[in-house]
């Protein structure tokens, strides 16, 4: 298959289309900033910058990594103590190091991989995985994701594992987008998928999903894709129009969002 700019991603589905319930934190100026004014000077710095969220997250995922790299350092008591000084603690803010210390501390207490046969563990920090080439009707499109880890059960079934922090809801159309990838990736194996929350130590139920769902989904993918790509040609073409090709949705969510310093939009206070 030729090589695509065209994607489809995780990521790129919750910035197009929100998660049910979600439907009125959604603002799709987001998707605008994120994927076509990404390399607009003030934009890029934003995007550099990681959240305290979502610098916990990435912490976190380094934090197991860490744990399993040497067989012992579950049993040694100061474990806790030597990934923090891997993970350079002392330098984040002190909201991220109590809140990662804390997920040390059950990760220590609750080795959710310990007796497991990990094909695969992420340190969260790679980059973008290989892009999986999808050829869906007369369109083809890079499929990206980052699988957190990758168990082998004993019967063959492959077990993606999505670690989580805070207290967001599983969206379950991840789970379907591991589910797609290993449908190509180990394409005679059997695959199901779960979340696990670091924080609470709680694991969501095991999801499969059928050849139909995975085509339907696939589908849906595909649409996504190709209506994002219209878009940055739109936009390429009449950047004059960005509010119309990627609407704004001002709310509550707009404090959450780390483009409310540049959007014109946003709203940051609530009304007296």
């Amino acid at each position: 298959m030729p090589k695509t700019w065209e994607f489809a991603s995780y990521n790129l589905l919750s910035l197009f289309s929100p998660a049910v319930g979600l439907e009125h934190l959604h603002c799709d100026m987001k998707r605008g900033f994120t994927k076509a004014k990404k390399r607009e000077p003030q934009v890029a710095e934003l995007l550099q910058r990681d959240n305290t969220h979502q610098r916990i997250g990435i912490l976190a995922q380094k934090g197991v990594y860490e744990f399993h790299q040497d067989s012992l350092s579950l049993c040694k008591q100061d474990a806790v103590k030597q990934i923090a000084e891997v993970l350079n603690l002392t330098q984040e803010i002190e909201t991220v190091q109590t809140k990662v210390i804390q997920i040390l501390d059950n990760y220590y207490s609750n080795p959710f991989l310990v007796g497991k046969k990990v094909i695969k563990l992420s340190r969260g920090d790679e980059g973008f995985p290989e892009p999986i080439s999808i050829q869906q009707g007369n369109y083809a499109f890079n499929l990206y994701a980052a699988m957190d880890c990758v168990l082998q059960e004993e019967d063959g079934t492959l077990h993606i594992v999505d670690f989580k922090t805070g207290k967001s809801d599983f969206d379950r159309r991840q789970a379907y987008i591991y589910l797609l990838a290993a449908s190509y990736i180990y394409p005679k194996q059997k695959a199901v998928a779960s979340f696990y929350n670091l924080e609470n130590c709680k694991q969501s139920d095991r999801i499969t999903a059928s050849p139909n769902i995975l085509r339907s989904f696939q589908i849906e993918l595909s649409s996504i894709s190709q209506r994002h790509q219209k878009d940055l040609y739109r936009y390429r073409s009449h950047s004059h129009d960005f509010n119309r090709i990627f609407p704004p949705n001002p709310g509550i969510s707009c404090r959450y969002c780390a483009f409310n310093s540049i959007c014109k939009f946003a709203i940051t206070k609530t009304a007296a």
